[in-house]
């Protein structure tokens, strides 16, 4: 070293650094870069040890290193290019000819074969593959071993960062000294660390695939900077700080390491972990660089510009650089210093900008919607997955959370994989309380542990009701259904699908068990259903979408009369409960008067069990021969729940008279004591045997006799469809169609539905001549707006529920279709085997077509659509051709005339015509045809009924089209979720009712895809016509005798139950009965048993199946 040099200490052995005027521009003492003790300290010795630099000789080894490996391998490469391609050249040349071998002209034996295979394997192995093989498994941490040593590296790598930082802490440190390295505790420790670093290189070097760029690698360069200087340390009794501090680059090792421990799982937490790996470890590495230059100084000044700073001062002026924020209380003075630092900012602010945000992100994020869901002991949580938006959550949360649930203490876990956005996510803060979410997907099973999937009482799957693609949805829906299962075999799920067809699909999957809770809402099939039934009985869609949403009865003195009644109708709901014991013994018909006149409760249907079997069935409206038997099980409509409990502590002996309902409470005889008691007995023992519950079609022992024989399908929890009636004690034992009844085939396989050969779609398209000169009269006009490559909405839900076999054949209601008739050539191969479906290949917006297909005498006018909504437009102009229909038609007027004429000559009825209703009078207006839209968006009802003073922002129940049952939306439907889990039943009773009778028979029959086979009328599927259906009787006919205006509906009640077999659920009332041209209705569900009725009402009823009626043209039956 240079006089100069040394002469640049004083006494001290320190100086300052100034700046121009004279201050101290930096607070550290400037020291030799060599001095490690004072000045005083240092020996002659050491002095002239240091005074000749060796740095060069670390640096020139670790270059050497790398040259030298990198030749040997291209050398190698070379001469195993040459050596085995000639090999494979005299390989060849040796290798007999095939076809001299096949001549037999060369004989060659199987142990030379043998040989020669032998060493055809001996070259491609060889022992190099098989150390490869050995040492890829012992690096690749998926042995025991391999871990512990991947572990053990990194620990001895942050080991090794350990002893550069300590050695480097020290006040008066240096570069590079004089020590031997027998006397320095910290350079022998390195040492030991470094030669399994070189024995772990070297594993690394076999096991790697292409050696060139092995060496090439990130962490061979810390290698060769890190392991032979410490070799040279011991030749040349001397040690160099140098470039220890890259082993701070193996922190990036730290995703794999914890991956192999199994430690991260999910790919947050693993990207997290990536950017803060190597976040810190490009700052460590980077500060090591700035503290090994500026305590050095630069070498072509002689090293006499040293700047003296410690390591952790290095890292804290990157971090400052880095960020941008730059006090300027530390700075590098070297001219290497300033030239690493150039070259660092440029991509350490593009790190800094860019991994920083990400983190705190992730961050943010993992605190909000990550981690696990900790649920309270004892507290039951639900898993809601699929699709997850402000929409359908909103509809879902508003019924689940309802008011009236207050009893149910239930946590609701939203899963999805993307955040919810500021909309979804005050929502949740709404209801904070029971919701919770996080990001995730059904499809990960570590996500499904997050949620404690397998420890919920259930998983709800919701689906996009407004997707494109219906069948991927469905698709979609029923991958997370797999998942789910795969995962917690036993775990309950209830899921929507869009598509019918879709449905048999889930019985592909072995755990899925309608018995044990799992159940699937057909989107398609409720909704197509519900607007059949309104067909049938105008108002029943609303009245059904009512009881099984939960509303409330909330009214003011200011409400209109109308609005009241219908209110209260829309509160009441459907319950289960059990029958107390003083309805043991009494028939249904008995028991259901009982409850609605003195309980105020109406009961639909009851389960009736047989013990023997173990079977479990509803029964709804069975009759007056159905006796009901000890711990019964009711279905109910009430207001509450509460209200149905007096059902079960009814006590003839206590409570007879009592004239106040809200009196009946639990009292203390000795009969209601057993009751209960034995009444949990049951309750356990359908908990023990839940799944014991199984299909059967054996008549019951306290049934009807077997000349009139309810049909009792199987309902227990799942797709179970129950029927039952009794004939009426005074139906007419008469013969009729027997025409139609000789056939050999007229309904289904299963006798739920009426069947047709399958005719060719060409024979049933009409032109608009034809259509105008056939006769249509009550028949149910279909204005479907579709193109040909719209999505399939399934018809035959639509049509089937008007084909019931529980009809008779003359009965039914034809179809007309005004539509595309290339999207209807689609439909066709499901409607094919249903009888009186005419297609009018035209537009629902044309009025010639209309007036073609006889709207104004029509029973009812559907509006539906198939169309996909345009991406690009408001999505809420889904519904604008619907509701220009609508409005098209209450816009047209027509002649005020009459239908057929009243004649029995049936010869000159068209086929097609519809002999129920030939004295249907044609309406003048078309704001009088009897009409159906459905809406795909709420909020467009407003548009439907111009005359009406509904708010814009009214609720979709609370409107009066709604009310009036003359639109429909799919949202009312997001309530079955949360019916469906509350009460499994419920679901079941609401399909049986809308669909006319499928079964899980049918259903497997339908999944074939083939459509409706027709079946030979047997004793057995004739007995499935005996079911009860919805009708709508029509008080001005006068069908009950002593029913007049001014009679209370409690007296109709009464003498429809027990006269003629009908249970009375509601009334469809004018909005202004005294006018005598408003034909507005509205629906009253469960009238109070006070009401006055009006000759001008409907009554909805459940009837019996009457195989008695006669078909006479000439009279009106007003049954739907």
């Amino acid at each position: 070293m240079s006089d100069q040099y040394l002469q640049n200490f004083g006494a001290t052995g320190s100086k300052s650094i100034y700046n121009a005027g004279g201050t101290v521009a930096y607070g550290y003492n400037m020291m030799g870069c060599n001095n490690t003790r004072t000045s005083q300290d240092i020996t002659d010795e050491e002095r002239k040890c240091l005074e000749e630099r060796k740095y060069w000789c670390f640096l020139l080894s670790s270059i050497v290193t790398f040259c030298a490996s990198m030749l040997l391998v291209v050398a190698w490469r070379i001469i195993a290019h040459l050596f085995f391609q000639r090999l494979e050249r005299e390989t060849v040349e040796v290798t007999p000819d095939e076809d001299l071998l096949a001549a037999g002209k060369i004989v060659v034996n199987n142990k030379d074969l043998d040989r020669l295979n032998l060493k055809e394997e001996q070259i491609q192995l060889g022992w190099m593959t098989e150390a490869k093989d050995w040492a890829g498994e012992l690096i690749s941490g998926q042995s025991g071993v391999g871990r512990l040593l991947v572990c053990l590296v990194f620990g001895l790598s942050l080991g090794s960062l350990g002893i550069y930082i300590w050695d480097a802490s020290y006040s008066n440190f240096q570069v590079e000294t004089c020590v031997v390295w027998t006397d320095s505790v910290t350079q022998q420790v390195d040492l030991g660390f470094n030669v399994f670093f070189l024995v772990y290189f070297f594993i690394r070097f076999i096991a790697a695939s292409d050696k060139v760029w092995f060496l090439l690698e990130v962490y061979s360069f810390i290698d060769y900077f890190t392991i032979p200087p410490s070799f040279v340390a011991i030749y040349l009794h001397r040690n160099w700080l140098g470039l220890r501090f890259l082993r701070a680059l193996r922190l990036m090792t730290i995703p794999d390491i914890l991956q192999y421990l199994n430690i991260l799982k999910t790919s947050q937490s693993i990207r997290l972990t990536q950017l803060l790996s190597i976040f810190v470890s490009v700052c460590l590495t980077g500060a090591g660089f700035i503290h090994v230059l500026e305590n050095s100084g630069d070498p072509f000044k002689n090293f006499a510009n040293t700047h003296r700073i410690t390591y952790w001062d290095c890292v804290y002026f990157l971090l400052v650089t880095m960020s941008t924020v730059g006090y300027g209380d530390i700075y590098c003075t070297t001219v290497l210093g300033r030239i690493f630092m150039v070259f660092f900012i440029l991509g350490g602010l593009a790190m800094f900008a860019s991994y920083v945000p990400e983190i705190a992100d992730l961050l943010g994020q993992r605190q909000k919607y990550g981690g696990e869901y900790k649920g309270e002991h004892g507290k039951k949580h639900i898993v809601v997955c699929g699709f997850i938006t402000f929409d359908s959550v909103s509809h879902f949360l508003l019924d689940f959370l309802h008011e009236d649930r207050e009893d149910v203490d239930v946590e609701v876990v939203f899963l999805h994989r993307t955040a919810p956005d500021l909309e979804l996510e005050g929502l949740f803060k709404r209801h904070f309380t029971k919701v919770e979410f996080f990001t995730g997907t059904v499809m990960d099973s570590i996500d499904l542990s997050r949620v404690k999937i397998d420890e919920a009482d259930a998983c709800l799957v919701l689906a996009n009701k407004y997707s494109s693609d219906p069948d991927a949805e469905d698709a979609a829906n029923i991958m997370r259904v797999i998942s789910i299962k795969n995962y917690s075999s036993d775990i309950r799920v209830i899921v929507q699908l869009m598509q019918y067809h879709n449905k048999a699909y889930l019985l592909n999957i072995p755990s899925w068990d309608w018995r044990r809770g799992d159940d699937v809402i057909c989107l398609a099939e409720l909704k197509l259903g519900f607007i059949a039934q309104s067909c049938l009985a105008p108002g029943f869609s609303t009245m059904m979408a009512n009881l099984f949403a939960m509303r409330s009865f909330k009214t003011s003195k200011h409400t209109p009369d109308w609005l009241n009644l219908y209110l209260c109708g829309a509160g009441m709901e459907m319950y289960t409960d059990t029958l107390s014991h003083s309805f043991t013994g009494v028939s249904f018909s008995e028991a259901a008067h009982l409850l609605f006149t003195r309980l105020g409760l109406l009961l639909l249907a009851i389960e009736m069990k047989d013990d023997d079997k173990k079977e479990c069935n509803i029964a709804i409206n069975p009759g007056p021969n159905t006796i009901i038997q000890p711990q019964t099980q009711g279905f109910f409509i009430a207001q509450s729940a509460d209200e149905v409990k007096r059902a079960f502590y009814w006590c003839k002996q206590c409570h007879e008279d009592i004239t106040d309902v809200s009196l009946i409470k639990k009292c203390k005889c000795r009969n209601l004591s057993l009751f209960r008691k034995s009444a949990r007995q049951v309750q356990l023992a359908k908990k023990i045997g839940k799944n014991m519950v199984h299909i059967t079609d054996t008549p019951r022992a306290n049934a009807a006799p077997p000349n009139n024989m309810p049909m009792d399908f199987n309902m227990g929890k799942g797709p179970k469809y129950s029927f039952a009636s009794d004939s009426i004690s005074d139906c007419r034992a008469i013969d009729i169609g027997r025409e139609f009844e000789q056939q050999d085939m007229k309904y289904d396989s299963t006798g739920m539905f009426h069947w047709c050969p399958p005719r060719h779609i060409e024979e049933c398209i009409l032109d608009r001549h034809q259509a105008a000169m056939t006769v249509l009269n009550g028949h149910v006009v279909v204005c479907l707006f579709a193109d040909s490559d719209s999505p399939l909405i399934g018809l035959r839900n639509f049509v089937m529920p008007l084909r019931a076999s529980n009809f008779h054949y003359h009965e039914l209601k034809h179809v007309v279709i005004v539509g595309d008739v290339e999207y209807l050539r689609r439909e066709w191969k499901t409607l094919h085997n249903l009888p009186k479906i005419s297609i009018l290949n035209g537009s629902p917006l044309s009025r010639a077509d209309l007036r073609a297909v006889n709207i104004n005498l029509c029973d009812m006018c559907v509006i539906i659509s198939a169309r996909i909504p345009n991406t690009n437009e408001d999505p809420t102009l889904a519904d604008k051709e619907s509701i220009l229909a609508s409005l098209n038609i209450k816009a047209m007027q027509f002649d005020d005339t009459l239908g057929i004429s009243n004649t029995r000559n049936t010869a000159s009825v068209s086929p097609v015509g519809s002999p129920n209703s030939f004295q249907k009078r044609g309406v003048k207006f078309g704001t009088s045809v009897p009409m159906i839209t459905e809406l795909v968006y709420d909020s467009n009802v407003q548009f439907l009924d111009q005359d009406d003073d509904d708010d814009p922002d009214t609720e979709l129940y609370l409107t009066q089209p709604f009310a009036c049952g003359t639109a429909f939306a799919i949202s009312v439907l997001d309530s079955l979720m949360s019916t469906t889990y509350f009460n499994d039943s419920a679901l079941t009773l609401i399909r049986t009712l809308v669909t006319g009778g499928a079964t899980p028979e049918l259903e497997l029959i339908l999944a074939e895809g083939a459509g409706l086979r027709g079946g030979y009328s047997t004793t057995e599927t004739m007995q499935n016509r005996e079911r009860c259906r919805i009708s709508q009787i029509a008080l001005a006919d006068t069908p009950y005798e002593g029913i007049k205006t001014a009679s209370t509906y409690g007296e109709m009640f009464t003498i429809a139950l027990k006269k003629y077999g009908q249970l009375c659920i509601g009334l469809y009332r004018l909005h202004d009965p005294s006018s005598t041209e408003s034909n507005k209705r509205y629906v009253i569900t469960n009238p109070p048993s006070e009401l006055r009725v009006f000759a001008s009402d409907n009554v909805y009823v459940l009837e019996q199946f009457d195989k008695g009626l006669t078909y006479e043209p000439g009279k009106s039956l007003m049954m739907g």
